[in-house]
């Protein structure tokens, strides 16, 4: 995100947190006293939401100094000091809480993401984030994903067209669904990539017989049927010399992704990136 586009949400956060005022600081903290404080780790993982963390202490406080050791994307342990800040204890204190709520969650999902990733580092595969995001938070969470390695997925609705199973359902079928994308695209004069989710070899195999899709989604296969699937676009790519994308979908975890990057796909996606991850601890103490 741009600090413009970042902005608005700044304001918003503080505006929940704080209103008209912390009234705890404010009644035993002398407006005039300077300090500093750092961000210690407090687990080990990888390090994302730095330079959210700026912007936000920038517009709340821009006289408070920042001096940073780590940047987003490190691998950190307990005990590593990711920057200090410098300046009125008063901004210090209400700054706290907002800044850190961001980086846990953002070095959280780095950190899930890390290790799905990591899983599948030597197969080519990547490992995709979903649309399943907090609202609000879903450009901050999807670059916490890029931090940690894996591959965004569309943003929204907006940039991309996957045609799910409802999509399928209600168009009439994959034939119908992948026509009209097409149809939809060359009429509006939009250049979007198409998918589409599948069921079985049959719609896998419609799907194909179209020529349509840029990617096709297997849908809740086994690790057994993703194989004879990637054979089954690999030989219509032979055929056809054009290059088609396959994305693994559907309940995959952290004791399965290596089953399914293994059977040839190029990119598995995974919700539990954005709605199931454990954020990293971290805090913000005094530098005495």
């Amino acid at each position: 995100m741009t600090t413009e586009e970042l902005r608005p949400l700044i304001q918003l956060w503080f505006s929940e947190d704080i209103r008209e005022g912390d009234h705890t600081s404010l009644c035993c903290i002398p407006k005039d006293l300077q300090g500093c404080q750092q961000v210690i780790i407090k687990a080990e993982g990888i390090l994302a939401g730095v330079e959210v963390a700026k912007e936000v202490i920038r517009y709340f406080d821009p006289t408070l100094q920042i001096e940073q050791f780590l940047h987003d994307g490190d691998a950190v342990k307990k005990g590593d000091i990711a920057f200090r800040v410098r300046g009125s204890e008063l901004s210090l204190l209400q700054v706290e809480r907002t800044m850190l709520n961001i980086m846990q969650l953002m070095s959280g999902i780095a950190t899930s993401t890390h290790r799905y990733q990591s899983l599948i580092a030597d197969t080519g595969c990547y490992v995709l984030d979903t649309r399943k995001t907090t609202p609000g938070l879903r450009y901050l969470e999807k670059e916490a994903v890029r931090i940690g390695g894996g591959k965004n997925h569309r943003i929204g609705l907006f940039d991309m067209i996957l045609l799910k199973d409802n999509h399928v359902d209600f168009a009439g079928g994959i034939t119908a669904a992948l026509t009209g994308a097409q149809r939809y695209c060359k009429e509006k004069k939009k250049d979007l990539r198409i998918e589409i989710e599948t069921r079985n070899f049959d719609e896998l195999r419609e799907a194909l017989a179209t020529g349509i899709p840029d990617r096709v989604m297997l849908d809740n296969y086994t690790p057994q049927a993703t194989r004879q699937a990637v054979e089954i676009v690999r030989q219509w790519e032979k055929e056809n010399g054009r290059k088609i994308e396959i994305e693994s979908s559907g309940g995959i975890t952290i004791d399965t992704i290596r089953d399914y990057a293994l059977a040839g796909v190029d990119f598995v996606s995974v919700g539990a990136l954005t709605h199931s991850f454990k954020a990293l601890d971290m805090s913000f103490k005094a530098v005495k």
